[in-house]
């Protein structure tokens, strides 16, 4: 095998072949990697060791403002696949089977109609299935396995970054690098403290990250066995922020900025023509990529994708972030960036980034956080983590990069903050973002009328959907109950679902919406039925609020199920009563050999986790996952 640097002195010279034949249809490779934000060392990052990348950018276009649409990998990967938003697709959520439209065509399927050969190496976690949309998704998926002469779309998905081998400090994980990153040199952000073992975590993050350079090497090489170099375009990215606290599953730059190296070899250099130098600062996020890989291939876009061709003339002047539920943590939040700043607005400000649940209470940076905790030696940054959320944050990312000052209050940005706020309204309501429907409710709808949850949200008017988007934005900020109560009136289900999320947001008395509150344990939607259960039994220790709750639990709908789990959850010690039947006869219906523990990965996984910190909470022990 040739030597790498050689490798990249002959992308060089590749424009002398132009002249002798004519050019073709470029493959496309993607090579793509977990949970890492833009610190490969062509970033300026002087503790990365990726010497890899840090080459092929040098022959190539470096991307300084681009962003995953979601901060977790299943919306993230839906996003980049569909050339859609996951809101508008119902996909935003972590893991779940959503109805999606028969006439829609992801990526694959359109660049098979092109003429491609398509593959995937190996991970979708889309949130809808896979099955036929690619010539080969599977662990053996390659361009070698391609008819001959055919040009090729192929993804690989590399897993060494994730958030698991990061947090778990496994030795073999590294076994390949001659030499480590030494933890005293490392930087931390202000939001991890400053401790040996996050000092530890952080280094090992970069030893994966130089393994996964590696890994890139060897695609490279294999490219230039098969004299495929000058005719492949190159993307190198990755899905979402680091796999630590404060980055992934965090709405904020942290979270959504990511490293993407385009390489375009010379005699393809005309499809890039927009773009001077090697460097770009225009903004691109992930529902951009499909509709941009089309354009290169020389395909036509579908008109339902959403995204643009980041390659065209036109920039675009905002890019857009959700953040909805993660594991069995329900959250709604979305952003908008400008390029300077970043506005994001919190849905449910009343609940803390760490929520009480499994997934914050496992291993790694997120033992040594709780560690801290409750050693009383956290930071203020990092305080802030386990505390209510701003209902609006504006951070100046140019003089603020690492997210430390609000903005929000301050009247000189006054004028800033309506721009985004009212940015993100059109866009949430142009898409019929379904993160205001709720889970719960926008399944139950598309299961009644066997529509796709993209046909559900667009059947609701204008009109309809603005209400709904303005009783959320109301939530936390209810100085008098009586501004919500004509919302628990409403016909739209969602629009109630929301009155009564101001509710639980509500730091006063409640008894003003006790009655609204007993009648809507009847209610005809669930969600709103499990909501208005669990604000009773934490403000008024209500019996009959358990019984819908337990009902609510025995259902056979597990998007139903998971919703009255995450209620339990967050009931505390209140949750007692509902102990024998989680033990008896709900918690036996979803435990399997997942983790040891729960029946597959989907809801039944979620509903586990719930119904595990549930026991916690209540002083029962459970075994440990596996």
């Amino acid at each position: 095998m040739k030597n790498i640097t050689y490798l990249f002195l002959l992308l060089s010279c590749m424009a002398c072949k132009n002249s002798y034949k004519e050019v073709g249809k470029p493959n496309i490779l993607w090579i793509s990697h977990e949970d890492l934000g833009p610190i490969y060392g062509c970033y300026g990052d002087e503790y990365a060791s990726t010497p890899t990348i840090d080459q092929l950018a040098a022959n190539s276009i470096k991307f300084t403002q681009v962003y995953s649409n979601a901060p977790i990998c299943a919306p993230a990967r839906s996003t980049l696949i569909t050339g859609m938003y996951a809101v508008s697709l119902g996909t935003q959520h972590l893991r779940s089977a959503i109805p999606v439209p028969e006439s829609m065509k992801i990526l694959p399927e359109v660049m098979r109609e092109a003429g491609y050969y398509t593959s995937n190496n190996v991970k979708t976690d889309y949130n809808f299935s896979h099955e036929g949309r690619w010539d080969d998704s599977s662990k053996e998926a390659h361009w070698r396995n391609r008819p001959e002469g055919k040009p090729f779309f192929s993804v690989f998905n590399f897993m060494i970054t994730h958030e698991g081998p990061t947090n778990a400090l496994r030795q073999e994980d590294t076994s390949s690098l001659k030499t480590h990153h030494d933890p005293a040199k490392a930087i931390l952000p202000p939001h991890l403290p400053d401790s040996p073992k996050m000092r530890e975590i952080w280094a090992h993050m970069y030893d994966l990250l130089e393994v996964f350079d590696g890994q890139v090497k060897d695609l490279l090489a294999q490219l230039e066995e098969d004299g495929l170099l000058e005719e492949t375009i190159v993307f190198v990215f990755a899905d979402h922020g680091h796999g630590l606290p404060g980055h992934k599953r965090w709405l904020d730059n942290a979270g959504l900025q990511v490293p993407f190296i385009l390489h375009v070899p010379d005699k393809y250099k005309h499809l890039v023509a927009n773009i001077s130098g090697q460097e770009s600062d225009r903004l691109v996020s992930f529902v951009d990529f499909a509709p941009t890989t089309l354009s290169l291939a020389g395909a036509n876009i579908p008109e339902m994708m959403e995204g643009v061709d980041f390659l065209a003339k036109e920039e675009s002047d905002y890019v857009f972030g959700y953040r909805d539920r993660a594991d069995d943590c329900y959250e709604v939040a979305r952003s908008v960036y400008d390029g300077r700043y970043l506005y994001i607005r919190h849905f449910m400000p009343q609940l803390p980034y760490y929520q009480n649940a499994l997934i914050f209470n496992k291993g790694g940076s997120y033992a040594e956080m709780n560690r801290l905790r409750d050693a009383g030696e956290l930071t203020d940054a990092a305080k802030k983590m386990y505390a209510t959320k701003p209902v609006e944050i504006l951070y100046d990312l140019q003089e603020d990069p690492l997210e430390q000052n609000n903005l929000a209050t301050k009247p000189v940005m006054k004028e800033k903050l309506e721009e985004l706020a009212r940015e993100l309204d059109e866009w949430m309501i142009r898409h019929r973002d379904t993160g205001l429907l709720t889970e719960g409710i926008m399944m139950q709808q598309a299961s009644q009328s066997k529509e796709s949850v993209f046909a559900i949200s667009r059947a609701y008017s204008e009109e309809s959907f603005k209400e709904v988007l303005e009783v959320a934005k109301m939530v936390g900020k209810i100085n008098d109950l009586s501004a919500v109560i004509p919302f628990l009136d409403s016909d739209l289900e969602s629009a109630r679902f929301w009155g009564l999320i101001g509710i639980d947001a509500y730091q006063g008395d409640i008894g003003q919406v006790h009655s609204d509150l007993i009648r809507l344990l009847s209610d005809d939607a669930p969600a709103v039925a499990i909501k208005a259960a669990e604000i009773l039994i934490k403000r008024k220790d209500n019996n009959a609020a358990y019984e819908v709750l337990k009902n609510m639990l025995l259902l056979e709908e597990e998007v139903q199920v998971l919703q009255a789990a995450i209620s339990v959850r967050r009931l505390g010690l209140k949750a007692k009563p509902l102990i024998p039947i989680i033990t008896e006869e709900i918690f036996p219906k979803y435990s399997g050999e997942i983790w040891g523990r729960y029946k597959n990965w989907s809801y039944p996984m979620f509903i586990g986790m719930a119904l595990d910190q549930v026991q916690i909470n209540c002083g029962i022990d459970v075994p440990k996952r596996k």
